[in-house]
């Protein structure tokens, strides 16, 4: 028995209501770059749906993830060595920008700048690769105006395997979302495919990661993902994967689309698993006990011996009680109401999903009959208008009954907690029913319903004798702000200072077309905040002092005009990378 550390995610989909706030808040934080225009290390998908990049499920098209071979040993589903070497130059299935979506900004400066005229200015799309005028026809989010239509719900490829148990019209139409990260799995297929092992596994906690520096640009790690989401930069030539938010992360604040998530379905622990056992259990042959072999993987950490060989392991005690107060284990194990994502691809996803039950109550409703009754909840569990097949495809590799087992579960808790909310003695027979106790369900209700911030989020800190290890880990991996370090032939800009900025279409123009980063010329005339680095006073903001130049506001610091606004690389106050990630 091998013991380690994995820190995990469960998505109660109940929650979710489509706001995409966890997209917009990561892609500030992470992806507002030059290079990752089309990147949302967090999507939220409408379902039924494409997905994004489109039909990304489709692994008879991109070859992701892994398969077994005769001899019932895993291999990657794109090819091992040999075929990687052939294809190495020209990697053949790989998404290209028409299945991601061609990024654009609009021109802005038409609207604010157009004269007094008869007509209203039109602010265009401009696209921002080319900088030239498009027309705007899909988006990383563009299911979510066409759920459950023929338009898009006919391309999903999970539909398409139960084709014949769901119908579009529109009267029984059915969606619900599905926001995705990276799943920072067990068993990565991306670290398996890439040829120069830049793409790594975290011993101490298990986040998946990009080394910057050992990226040389093949790209075979955004074929080998089978959920998509490794992204090529091509600015700067690199791969870039969501880091989980490390940084965060290891001072025990959860992830930004963890914090920011308005129906706080988002819930982050830690979970111990045998490291011995993730080999066999991917390699099950069975693809639907695959759900409960990697069940097996996780490790109770409530048990004396665990305990003992976590100590023997290194894991230090606090994550150890971190990983007991933890609802990754409560809700994978405990209650087992959550379940991974597509098992199937045998990458062994450590971010798992609470399946939605909501259209439940409208279904007993609209036939007159009480809604909250669990009579009535089990029975209309097979009338739901989110077909259970369509759920399985997505989270049991198309099993039925252990979403059949937790959609149950859901419903008892629902007509259980009912009878206590409305003043009616509690029944036990509920609980019962689905092979809980009173308490289980109550608890089980606690974490789903009720739970505190310290609850949802249980993420121990990591421990000063591991800083100079992370600290090392942090200047390599992650993604990249300036490029790789170095000048190649693998991107656009590859090692060059890029600056990070909110840029609107003119700016990037002017600087993708400039000599110098510190375009235009007149930029140290110019007022903007967005290039301060809040030392001194910028130039032109206050007035000048009435007793001779300057502002009349003086804080003491140097003064940021001129060649003082730009700095050494020219770049302003962007250029302190630790502090603008």
């Amino acid at each position: 028995m091998k013991v380690m550390a994995q820190m995990a995610m469960v998505m109660n989909l109940d929650k979710c209501i489509g706001c995409h706030t966890c997209s917009v808040t990561c892609k500030q934080a992470w992806t507002n770059r030059t290079g990752t225009e089309y990147v949302w290390f967090n999507n939220v998908e409408t379902r039924p749906g494409q997905g994004y990049p489109r039909t990304y499920e489709d692994q008879e098209e991109w070859k992701g993830g892994w398969e077994l071979n005769k001899r019932g040993r895993l291999k990657l589903k794109a090819g091992g060595r040999f075929r990687k070497l052939a294809t190495i130059f020209s990697n053949p299935k790989m998404p290209s920008i028409q299945d991601y979506y061609e990024p654009w900004t609009y021109d802005y400066s038409t609207l604010t700048d157009a004269p007094a005229q008869e007509h209203t200015p039109v602010a265009r799309p401009k696209s921002l690769l080319s900088g030239k005028d498009m027309k705007v026809e899909w988006s990383s989010n563009w299911d979510d105006n066409l759920g459950g239509s023929k338009a898009t719900g006919e391309h999903d490829p999970m539909l398409a395997k139960i084709g014949d148990k769901v119908k579009l019209e529109f009267e029984q139409t059915f969606m619900f979302y599905l926001p995705r990260i990276c799943e920072h799995c067990l068993n990565p297929s991306c670290a398996a495919s890439c040829p120069s092992g830049a793409i790594y596994k975290r011993s101490e906690d298990g986040i998946v990661l990009v080394d910057q520096d050992r990226c040389r640009g093949w790209r075979m790690c955004v074929s080998g993902c089978p959920y998509k989401k490794v992204y090529f930069n091509h600015r700067t030539g690199k791969a870039e994967k969501c880091t989980f938010c490390f940084p965060r992360i290891e001072v025990g604040l959860p992830t930004v689309c963890s914090e920011t998530c308005v129906g706080r379905l988002r819930y982050i622990g830690l979970i111990l698993y045998d490291a011995d056992k993730v080999l066999a259990a991917a390699a099950t042959e069975d693809e639907h006990g695959l759900y409960d072999a990697q069940r097996e993987v996780f490790l109770d950490p409530n048990d004396p011996e665990i305990q003992r060989e976590a100590e023997r392991a290194g894991i230090p005690r606090d994550w150890v009680k971190a990983a007991q107060r933890s609802p990754i284990y409560a809700l994978i194990n405990r209650f087992e109401v959550a379940l991974p994502l597509h098992p199937e691809y045998r990458t062994m996803p450590m971010v798992w999903y609470i399946p939605p039950l909501s259209p439940v109550v409208d279904v007993v409703r609209d036939t007159g009959e009480d809604a909250e009754d669990k009579g009535n909840l089990f029975a209309a569990i097979d009338a739901l208008r989110i077909p259970i097949e369509y759920l399985a495809e997505l989270f049991t590799a198309g099993e039925v009954e252990p979403v059949d087992r937790v959609l149950k579960k859901l419903a008892a808790m629902r007509s259980y907690m009912r009878d206590i909310n409305m003043g009616r003695d509690p029944n036990g027979e509920i609980p019962a029913a689905v092979g809980m106790s009173e308490e289980e369900m109550y608890d089980m209700y606690r974490l789903l319903a009720i739970a505190k911030y310290d609850e949802r989020y249980v993420i121990p800190p990591a421990h000063a004798e591991q800083a100079h290890a992370l600290e090392e880990i942090a200047t390599e991996c992650a993604v990249s702000e300036y490029g790789g370090g170095q000048q190649g032939p693998f991107g656009e800009g590859s090692g060059a200072l890029t600056p990070i900025a909110v840029e609107n279409f003119q700016m990037l123009q002017e600087r993708q077309t400039s000599d110098t980063l510190a375009s235009p010329a007149d930029k140290a005339a110019r007022v903007n905040l967005l290039n301060w680095d809040g030392k001194g006073s910028p130039a032109g903001l206050f007035p000048p002092r009435p007793d001779g130049p300057g502002p009349v506001e003086d804080t003491g610091a140097p003064d940021t005009s001129d060649e003082g606004a730009t700095g050494p690389g020219g770049t302003g106050g962007l250029t302190g990378g630790a502090d603008h990630r």
